[in-house]
């Protein structure tokens, strides 16, 4: 047996707490702690019963993930370690029964919590509850804990949307946590909806807000408790770069959502600033940053004053632009297009809110429409305007992010780099540098994106790359033809179309009779 690494002996022999399993990162970080860290003692996982399945048969579902395919192949035996409690993260010490409560407050020594409500367009109280107090329910199962060693707050880099610059510090804000924790409980969501605009203040949405003052609660509690926790902030997670699976995603939100949609001809406009930055770091990346994280602080000898925090974002050498994306993107729709198109995939990208909102309705609205009456006459279930309507909702969401640039100093991130050994740099890989403008990343990640969120099979890929290049025929012609029909008619109603008829039978007759008369 090799010599254990820093990293994996840290995490020899512990029991790790993680809420938010069952999300994309809580999935990532899961897998690479049974297979990379396999000493570890157990992972137990937070979860609730969802679209009729008990949390025991989500827990079988697990081996069935591509993302747990390596450890179930090579370390099957590791499976074993998984445990699952059923519980709810808005609820008073988490939903759990009297049973799984003693279990995770003996047993528990690391707590990773990730779970939150990611719907930017949800109204105040839902990701009140689920953000807020969801956090405060898990501070107060740590604070119950036997043995913790430390808890990990899982934020978003963008919480704090009123600096240009942000750094790992948490920022203060008028409202306090617990004012909001308390509203929540006592107003229902009509009533809280009704005052969201005032009390959001310069926040785009409930779920930066809803961070933002997470960030506070915990920076509170460390200070008051001295419990040890920290926080780490990732910014847009992205497709994986290495591991467990290349370019392997299971969520639609963010870029793969936008990804699919315009590769599907539905989405054509997209609001955006091509010369903002991308702020993105690949799943696995961000999931090892939150290992490194922990085991730095784990380790320390000396504790910190401050609440430690980390912005897990993009490597400098690393940033690259909204308007690179959208280049790439163009060059890969032809190596890479989806199948069951609904037509020619041609996005634009725009800053000028007129244009875009002239576009959306031209070429998204009435085709949306049009399709339905379409399949209304044949008698099938009508479905593209209620696409439309949800592609909207999201854009308009995301427009906040796509048209502002901020710059995250990540020197705590950077620095768990020069705290690796060559070995644990090669199985902990946090250091992004050129990742952003990798092409082969960019491959990766869309072909990633076509096969586990479109679920098109790489057997499809032929037969839909000629559909591509028919659709892009048809296209080409469809829009000659309009262009002719345009001058046509705009030379027609003008007088403009006789008057060039006359001018060139005019030329033509001067020019006859001048031959002729030679």
């Amino acid at each position: 047996m090799s010599e254990l690494n820093s990293v994996q002996r840290f995490y020899k022999d512990k029991t790790i707490f993680i809420t938010g399993g069952s999300g994309f990162m809580g999935k990532v970080l899961i897998e690479k702690l049974l297979y990379s860290c396999s000493e570890v003692k157990e992972i137990i996982v937070l979860m609730r019963p969802k679209r009729g399945k008990s949390v025991s048969q989500r827990k079988d579902d697990f081996t069935k993930l591509p993302c747990f395919r390596r450890t179930v192949e090579e370390k099957p035996e590791m499976m074993n370690k998984i445990t699952i409690v059923n519980g709810e993260i808005s609820l008073p010490h988490l939903g759990l029964c009297e049973e799984d409560l003693k279990y995770v407050i003996e047993k528990t020594e690391i707590i990773f919590h990730l779970a939150a409500s990611l719907k930017l367009e949800a109204t105040l109280r839902p990701n009140v509850l689920m953000n807020l107090t969801g956090t405060k329910n898990v501070i107060d199962v740590a604070k119950m804990t036997k043995n913790l060693l430390l808890m990990v707050h899982t934020s978003t880099a963008f919480c704090n949307v009123d600096h240009a610059v942000v750094d790992e510090k948490v920022y203060d804000f008028p409202q306090r946590p617990m004012d909001i924790i308390r509203m929540a409980e006592w107003m229902n969501e009509k009533a809280m909806a009704n005052v969201q605009p005032e009390i959001l203040s310069f926040h785009p949405n409930t779920y930066t807000y809803t961070k933002r003052l997470a960030e506070i609660l915990v920076r509170d509690e460390f200070n008051e408790s001295k419990l040890p926790l920290c926080i780490v902030r990732p910014s847009i997670v992205t497709p994986s770069f290495w591991e467990p699976v290349i370019g392997w995603v299971d969520s639609l939100n963010g870029p793969p959502g936008i990804t699919v949609a315009a590769g599907k001809g539905v989405l054509r406009t997209i609001l955006v600033n091509p010369n903002a930055h991308f702020e993105a770091i690949p799943v696995d990346m961000a999931c090892n940053g939150l290992l490194m994280f922990a085991k730095k602080l784990g380790t320390d000898t000396e504790k910190p004053k401050e609440i430690p925090v980390c912005n897990i974002t993009a490597h400098e050498s690393s940033k690259v632009t909204y308007g690179y994306i959208f280049e790439q993107g163009e060059k890969l729709k032809f190596d890479i297009p989806f199948s069951q198109v609904m037509w020619y995939p041609n996005t634009r990208i725009t800053q000028s809110k007129l244009y875009y909102a002239i576009n959306v309705f031209l070429f998204q609205w009435i085709p949306a429409y049009f399709i339905d009456l379409l399949v209304l006459i044949f008698r099938q279930p009508r479905f593209m305007v209620k696409v439309q309507k949800k592609i909207s909702q999201g854009m308009d969401a995301l427009e906040f992010f796509t048209m502002n640039d901020w710059h995250f100093k990540s020197k705590n991130y950077i620095g768990l780099v020069g705290i690796q050994d060559r070995e644990e740099w090669e199985m902990f890989l946090v250091d992004g540098r050129n990742v952003g403008n990798n092409d082969k990343y960019m491959l990766d990640s869309s072909m990633g994106i076509r096969r586990y969120c479109a679920r098109d099979s790489i057997k499809t890929l032929r037969s839909a790359k000629i559909t591509m290049y028919t659709l892009w025929v048809i296209d080409s012609m469809c829009k000659i033809f309009f262009f002719y029909w345009l001058i046509k008619t705009i030379l027609t109603y003008s007088g403009l179309l006789d008057h060039a008829t006359m001018f060139i039978h005019g030329v033509n007759d001067h020019f006859t009779t001048k031959f002729t008369s030679t």
